[in-house]
């Protein structure tokens, strides 16, 4: 096996440049347009064949092996957040209210590297290679609108990759677990109504300010007595808006979250007790609630003898990492859409340095990583999709 690590170290410059030019031109999602031109452009400079505007934004490139065989579909994440950089980088977000904060301009970069390796082996693949660079990861539905724009065919793809550089581990940490390894996510809105007055005379009033506050502290009690302590799920409130005034109780108080889970099975069983709560604490206060839940992604699952072959690759490769094939994340990934149709393996590469304060956590003002990782995560990718085609 070729030693696909030092050609990433070799190339280490090339992927570090383009990382800190996309982290200092971040684009929020289907609005990708000066990245997805970048690697339109680097794609093409290489030789393979290319589509654009694929699910709006989204980026194709085909690279075809000496012979046939299996086809693998490689997959990077594109898109920046409506966040302000607070980070002090030569390299920070020159976008106002926009910014990299959770790595997806590495995985750009990563995706770009990798490209230029695999290219480099031409003559070595038995198969097809199908590079995915995905607009719109951040909750907008980007992988939905490339499957629907025919990702998943012409070629189909038989295996699919992905990666993540990942601040809640540190460098020298791999993750390559198989099973559900992300949650499914559902984001819910709430409104309920009362009747607003002074508040002076609250009992004149239905103040929907203390149906929410009730709403909120029986939410959290779905987890600990409704779900088994040997399973996961989540239900955090994010959002509490109502009132604007310290003397005058509001008529309307809005909620908004999210609910993470597993199996199917919790999932039911968390949005059963969800809609039971808010519906009767807003009757035994004589309010009134709507409430909307929306899927936004399924759970990630690795595939068991995919896994087990990229495990294989970091145990031989990597043996000197701290190589974890058990944790997984409440956090979610709507690869999963594209690993529902097609088995894949989706890995995390430690990428948080605390010496280097490059440990702010993800979707934080002050993310930052170690870009020492990304020729790990390139030599990986490279090396888990050359084993994989030419098993």
């Amino acid at each position: 096996m070729s030693n696909y690590f030092d050609e990433a170290n070799e190339l280490f410059d090339y992927t570090c440049t383009l990382r800190r030019d996309i982290h200092k031109h971040p684009e929020i999602g289907f609005n990708e347009f000066r990245t997805a031109n970048i690697v339109a452009k680097e794609l093409t400079k290489i030789g393979l064949e290319i589509k654009t505007g694929v699910g709006k934004t989204g980026v194709v490139g085909i690279l075809e092996g000496y012979s046939t065989g299996p086809v693998v579909l490689l997959r990077f994440d594109m898109d920046a957040l409506p966040i302000q950089e607070e980070t002090i980088a030569e390299y920070a977000s020159i976008n106002n209210g926009v910014m990299h904060a959770c790595g997806h301009d590495g995985h750009v970069a990563v995706g770009l590297t990798v490209a230029r390796i695999l290219n480099q082996h031409r003559n070595e693949i038995r198969g097809t290679i199908k590079m995915i660079f995905q607009p719109a990861e951040e909750g907008l539905g980007g992988a939905e609108h490339m499957i629907a724009d025919g990702i998943l065919s012409t070629p189909k793809p038989d295996i699919a990759l992905a990666l993540h550089v990942w601040n809640e581990k540190p460098v020298g940490w791999i993750g390559i677990v198989p099973g559900p390894v992300m949650a499914a996510a559902d984001t819910f809105d709430i409104k309920i109504t009362g009747k607003g007055g002074h508040g002076a005379v609250p009992n004149l009033c239905n103040d929907p300010i203390l149906a929410a506050s009730q709403v909120v502290n029986l939410l959290q009690g779905i987890v600990a007595r409704n779900v088994s302590p040997l399973k996961s799920a989540v239900v955090t409130v994010a959002s509490i808006r109502g009132g604007d005034a310290f003397n005058v109780i509001p008529a309307e108080v809005n909620l908004k979250g999210t609910i993470r889970t597993f199996e199917p099975e919790i999932r039911d069983t968390v949005i059963k007790r969800f809609h039971q709560i808010v519906k009767n604490v807003s009757v035994a206060l004589e309010c009134t609630s709507t409430i909307s839940i929306k899927p936004i992604t399924p759970t990630l699952v690795n595939h068991p003898e995919i896994t087990k072959q990229v495990q294989q690759v970091a145990t031989t490769l990597l043996s000197n990492f701290q190589l974890d094939f058990s944790t997984i994340t409440m956090g979610s990934e709507d690869m999963a859409f594209i690993m529902q149709e097609i088995p894949g393996c989706y890995f995390f590469v430690g990428s948080a340095n605390k010496e280097k304060k490059l440990d702010a956590s993800h979707h934080h003002p002050k993310f930052d990583f170690d870009e020492g990782i990304l020729p790990t995560a390139v030599g990986l990718m490279v090396a888990s999709t050359m084993k994989l085609l030419n098993n």
